[in-house]
């Protein structure tokens, strides 16, 4: 049973995310290296402004502020599932090694396959599915002990070494590759939003239409595999299978968003923390939370980046990296 006011406290909460992320949304809509009066922005959104405004705002800036929105949350849903199936506050999609995967499925696929344009962008998604898919299995079968079962630790350190082999061996590949094609992988790398248009939105919106609704409806399955082994099995929950169905939602959200987004990290740990800060540790309450707050995260980081230095800016990645590398060192402090 959840207490009225926590459930009161969460509404609040979330109707104020969703008035701070249009609230970011507008001043990022505003504002960049083609500067849109603010006051042109409800007109021109309404259809009633001049072809340089109505180009700015629908092909250049409004696909890359939805973009921002769906990665971020995306990767912190991800991150929270991750967090909650391996009991492990430090596991985030960029940290454990699951982006890296997906970013050399894509290198590969971008260097070595024929590309035809029209299908190029469908495709990531799911070159980036399989390429994470096949690292997270790895990293679970080396952290993964007969006795005792899935070991939380083992399984942060083993990711780890698996992202810092893994961009390696993204180095390797640039090595070998022609210039247009080294700077397309270098703009991955460090988290450089590529894939700001709109048919990138169609590709990356399906997976989180299906993957969000099927994670909320199933939220306490995750409450249930955050208590201890033997609990979880003495309330009847096949851990083993929840695990690696909830591991596939997370790998599938995180894949979907580097896809377009490039590697970006701490998103997914950040926002659940916060969130379950904000309304407490139960997954069906600080789920939505973590979802907003990873967009408007994102949003805010991209922002900010590309606001910074013009016309070019800073790559929403390292943005992000520079707020989230110092809060995974204050979380492995406190947890050491």
């Amino acid at each position: 049973m959840i207490h009225p006011k926590v459930i009161k406290k969460q509404r609040i909460l979330f109707v104020s995310f969703l008035v701070l992320i249009l609230v970011t949304a507008f001043v990022s809509a505003g504002i960049g290296y083609s500067s849109l009066s603010f006051d042109r922005l409800i007109p021109t959104l309404l259809g009633d402004g001049s072809f340089k405004e109505e180009f700015v705002l629908f092909s250049i800036r409004l696909p890359r502020i939805i973009i921002t929105l769906l990665a971020g949350m995306a990767l912190a849903l991800s991150g929270a599932i991750l967090q909650g199936i391996t009991r492990n506050d430090l596991a985030d999609p960029g940290i454990i090694g699951i982006n890296s995967g997906a970013g050399v499925a894509i290198a590969l696929f971008f260097l070595f396959f024929p590309i035809d344009p029209g299908s190029f962008i469908y495709l990531l998604p799911i070159v980036a599915f399989l390429g994470a898919l096949l690292t997270a299995f790895l990293i679970y079968i080396f952290s993964y002990n007969r006795e005792v079962g899935l070991q939380p630790v083992r399984l942060v350190l083993i990711g780890v070494g698996f992202s810092m082999a893994l961009s390696g061996l993204m180095i390797v590949l640039i090595s070998s590759a022609d210039t247009k094609k080294v700077d397309f992988i270098a703009n991955w790398l460090a988290g450089n939003i590529w894939g700001a248009d709109w048919p990138f939105i169609l590709a990356l919106l399906p997976w989180l239409i299906v993957l969000v609704p099927f994670t909320m409806y199933r939220a306490n399955r995750l409450n249930l595999l955050g208590l201890s082994e033997p609990a979880a099995i003495g309330v009847g929950v096949s851990i083993e299978k929840e695990r690696i169905a909830f591991l596939m939602v997370a790998v599938a959200l995180a894949a979907a968003a580097v896809s377009v987004t490039g590697g970006i990290a701490f998103i997914g740990l950040m926002a659940p923390h916060i969130a379950k800060s904000l309304v407490g540790p139960r997954h069906q309450l600080f789920l939505p939370i973590a979802i907003l707050l990873g967009g408007w995260l994102l949003l805010l980081a991209d922002t900010v980046g590309r606001n910074i230095l013009e016309p070019s800016g800073i790559p929403t990645g390292i943005v992000v990296s520079l707020i989230g590398a110092p809060y995974f060192m204050y979380l492995l402090l406190k947890k050491s």
